[in-house]
């Protein structure tokens, strides 16, 4: 029997009717292709443009000493893993990057993870379970809000930084482990999660803190040592995890806790377990990066001057800046066309800054996300500055 079409093509008819009132909301979602390596001025779609997009905060992206680590990684492992961790694929590079990982960040074990996304997945998954309760900020990224539908725990969201809502929700929580969730770094806002009293919340109400610190490692605090050196809190109880992707440069995540949490996570963290490690020439790579990371000094304090050079550039724009002083820069327009009208006339100034609109960010909230780079120059600020007072006038 010869099959209906119009059954057939029924659920991709759908699926284009959603895509087709995604784009009416101005909500669609499209990718853009880059020529090139990653750094300011970058190649999109065959243009030209200043990009302000990316999240290569110390623009280690295509440093050279990184390209040359890469290079040596291949010739000596080649370019594939072959196999998972625990069957034959943790290479001695990739046990060589743990112990440093956690060294440099002042905890006793570290474990490697393909993503960032993968390492919340793993993490909140293997440590928690029906029996117990995740406490979430709402602005959480969307991998620790994945991780906690994943756990089957029992869910509960708190305000963004409502410490007073937060110890209630503990308070009132009487069984089972308690384990609270935050980005470190907010990704879309670009503020920061008060560790040392959601710390002092963990020791209180005998709960533990898992940290997401994809913003903040490389940047943040001593040496780049991340937003638990920057608050200046350690403790047994924080679950740290970073990415590698982005101040680092490269590829890839770890968590660093204690023994006994990397041994769990080990031994039952399913994206961990389940999938082929990642090359052993990232790894390499990743090495000479935290090199870098450690004596980047100078890259930061560059980072630092751009960051204050734009705020208070934008200081007279009808559109203001979000709180941060993180390389995360977000100018709130409000209305998701009005993002993106304003994206738009900034490309065709040749300049790249993305639109971030909802469900990334609350209705009625979307914003141009600027990122910055020390790889940019205070030339770069000036000209992003300009167009935007040029665009404030027309607008």
């Amino acid at each position: 029997m010869a099959p209906n079409p119009s059954c057939t093509l029924m659920p991709f008819s759908e699926l284009q009717l959603q895509l087709d009132e995604r784009a009416a909301q101005g909500l669609l979602r499209q990718r853009r292709t880059v020529s090139g390596p990653q750094a300011p001025q970058l190649v999109l779609d065959g243009k030209p443009y200043l990009s302000f997009c990316s999240n290569d905060y110390l623009g280690l992206a295509s440093h050279p000493q990184l390209v040359e680590a890469l290079q040596l990684g291949a010739e000596r492992y080649g370019v594939g893993a072959g196999a998972a961790h625990l069957v034959s694929g943790h290479f001695e590079a990739h046990e060589q990057l743990e112990n440093e990982l956690a060294a440099f960040v002042n905890k006793p074990a570290a474990l490697l993870f393909s993503t960032g996304y993968m390492a919340n997945l793993g993490a909140v998954q293997a440590l928690t379970g029906r029996d117990d309760t995740v406490f979430a900020d709402k602005l959480n990224h969307a991998s620790l809000n994945d991780a906690m539908l994943l756990s089957r725990a029992t869910v509960k969201r708190y305000p963004h930084c409502d410490m007073e809502q937060l110890a209630a929700m503990l308070m009132e929580t009487k069984r089972g482990r308690k384990l609270i969730c935050t980005d470190a770094v907010f990704s879309m806002d670009g503020d920061r999660a008060p560790l040392p009293e959601l710390l002092g919340l963990c020791e209180k109400y005998d709960a533990w803190l898992l940290v997401d610190d994809a913003h903040g490692f490389g940047v943040s605090g001593a040496q780049g040592r991340g937003s638990l050196s920057f608050a200046g809190v350690q403790s047994p109880r924080i679950i740290y995890m970073a990415t590698l992707g982005k101040a680092a440069g490269v590829s890839g995540a770890f968590v660093a806790a204690e023994q006994a949490v990397i041994d769990t996570l080990v031994n039952n963290a399913r994206s961990y377990v389940y999938t082929t490690a990642t090359p052993p020439a990232l790894s390499v790579a990743l090495l000479e990066s935290l090199r870098l990371i450690a004596g980047g000094d100078e890259l930061r304090c560059h980072l630092q001057s751009l960051i204050a050079q734009l705020r208070a550039a934008l200081t007279g724009l009808p559109w203001p800046l979000m709180e941060s002083d993180t390389a995360i820069q977000p100018l709130l327009i409000g209305e998701n066309q009005a993002a993106l009208a304003l994206s738009m006339a900034l490309r065709e100034r040749g300049i790249w800054v993305a639109a971030i609109r909802p469900p990334t960010v609350p209705a009625g909230t979307a914003r141009l996300r600027i990122t910055l780079s020390a790889a940019h120059t205070a030339s770069d600020v000036d000209r992003l500055t300009e167009a935007l007072y040029e665009l404030a006038q027309e607008f």
